[in-house]
């Protein structure tokens, strides 16, 4: 193990040696390099006169670039955009995001939380979070109707034993809280460890937990820590904010579970990507929210323990970033420049809400067009209030979604995403409010000519 690695792994012991043997193999192996890096910055710092450190080009003290480059770009400076971006994330990007989960999440106030990782997207903020807490044959645990890409990175890349709970019940009326809490506690008796991860805005049927079953959810994993079980939660907030109903949690269950215990570490995943509408810039954040290790005398909070959290988040920033640096080295300093100018924007408040409303519109006009009885026998839609998407299941058991599906795009051109035998997820944040009930009456439609063949 490399002598960083030792050193990264002393700090996060001395805080809470839970954390550390949580980690993966890969985990405790992780480093941030010094060499090149701790040298270009040093001479960032100090080399007034020559620096000739860094792998880029300059000219006339400025980075090197083509004008057919640079001149698709305004509003921003070469030398802010072309250098490569830390590991870590350009600071003031990593200060402003973590300032803003602090205002969308109330309950965080007064806790302590990591300083937020740049990931390229939050799908490679899953990987890396796969990477530092997940060994082959650990048990991740995940609901049976779920983003697909968890089977490619946890189940392929990582080789994790995947198991799923319910997500809702029978009567598809409700999230199934029952199945979840008999699946984590049995997890629980049987292994050291269990890792999860919660989706909400869910992807795929745009259901975000009620205060009341988030508290319920958040109790199981907390009592499970605190009787001896190390857990790994990690929060996908890929559609964090666009929560369009009264009954929605309007915080992420990050709030509620960072620093709960200190056999317990919450792991935030989020980005621009959704919240922001960037898709294509690849932008997403990892923050840590972790408790102290608590002696039998120092069961105050002290400034040493305060200190202690403080050094085991930067071991973590650390290792994390070396992860980013081992996979892609960095992180596009172009779009993360362009969130941050976003972000800093008078008016950037007023946009977003413009946005939200925009969707929240088509999201009460499915509400209002699935009122219609025609559709009552032919199938019946999960409960959704926010996100993208929202999902059906088809009631007759004699129908494939997936031959439905196909149906459906081959005579009247509609493209709908089928899982499993049952259900159809409709991403209505692609979608006009006039196209909505032409939607659903071609899902009918379609349905009723696969009962007659």
């Amino acid at each position: 193990m490399n002598q960083l690695a030792v050193e990264l792994n002393s700090v996060i012991e001395r805080s809470n040696p839970h954390v550390l043997d949580m980690l993966s193999d890969m985990g405790k192996n992780l480093f941030f390099p010094k060499g090149i890096l701790t040298q270009s910055a040093e001479a960032k710092q100090k080399a007034h006169r020559i620096n000739a450190t860094i792998g880029i080009a300059k000219q006339d003290n400025h980075v090197m670039s083509l004008p057919s480059v640079v001149s698709s770009i305004n509003g921003i400076e070469p030398d802010n955009y072309l250098p490569y971006a830390p590991s870590f994330g350009i600071p003031a990007l990593r200060d402003k995001w973590k300032r803003s989960l602090f205002e969308k999440n109330p309950s965080l106030d007064g806790k302590s939380i990591s300083l937020p990782v740049v990931t390229a997207g939050i799908t490679h903020g899953v990987s890396t979070f796969a990477d530092l807490w997940i060994n082959a044959g650990d048990t991740v645990i995940l609901p049976d109707m779920m983003w697909g890409n968890y089977n490619m990175t946890f189940g392929v890349r990582n080789r994790a034993r995947i198991v799923h709970y319910n997500a809702y019940t029978s009567d598809i009326a409700n999230m199934d809280i029952d199945s979840f809490e008999k699946l984590i506690r049995q997890e629980a008796a049987n292994n050291s460890k269990i890792i999860t991860v919660l989706n909400f805005p869910h992807n795929p049927t745009g259901y975000t937990v009620t205060p009341d079953e988030a508290s319920r959810m958040a109790s199981v994993l907390i009592d499970v820590a605190k009787n001896g079980t190390n857990v790994v939660v990690a929060f996908d907030d890929a559609y964090f904010g666009l929560f369009f109903e009264q009954d929605a949690m309007k915080e992420s269950m990050f709030a509620m579970l960072a620093g709960a215990d200190e056999r317990l570490v919450a792991v935030k995943l989020d980005g621009a990507t959704k919240e922001d509408y960037v898709w294509g810039l690849r932008t997403g954040f990892i923050t840590y929210g972790i408790a102290p290790h608590c002696k039998d005398d120092d069961s105050n909070a002290s400034s040493e323990t305060n200190k202690a959290l403080e050094e085991l988040y930067l071991a973590l920033e650390k290792k994390t970033a070396g992860c980013i640096r081992g996979a892609v080295s960095n992180v596009s300093h172009l779009s993360q420049s362009i969130i941050l100018k976003s972000m800093e924007d008078e008016n950037y408040a007023v946009y977003k809400q413009e946005k939200f409303d925009l969707l929240k519109s088509r999201s009460e006009e499915i509400r209002k067009v699935l009122k219609d009885p025609s559709y009552n026998d032919a199938f019946e839609p999960y409960p959704y209030n926010s996100g993208y998407f929202m999902c059906v299941r088809i009631k007759d058991s004699g129908i494939d979604a997936e031959v439905l599906r196909v149906h459906l795009l081959e005579k009247y051109g509609v493209g709908l995403i089928s899982i499993g035998k049952n259900n159809l997820r409709v991403a209505f944040s692609c979608l006009e409010k006039d196209q909505v009930k032409l939607l659903f009456d071609l899902l009918l439609k379609g349905i009723n000519e696969l009962k007659t063949q």
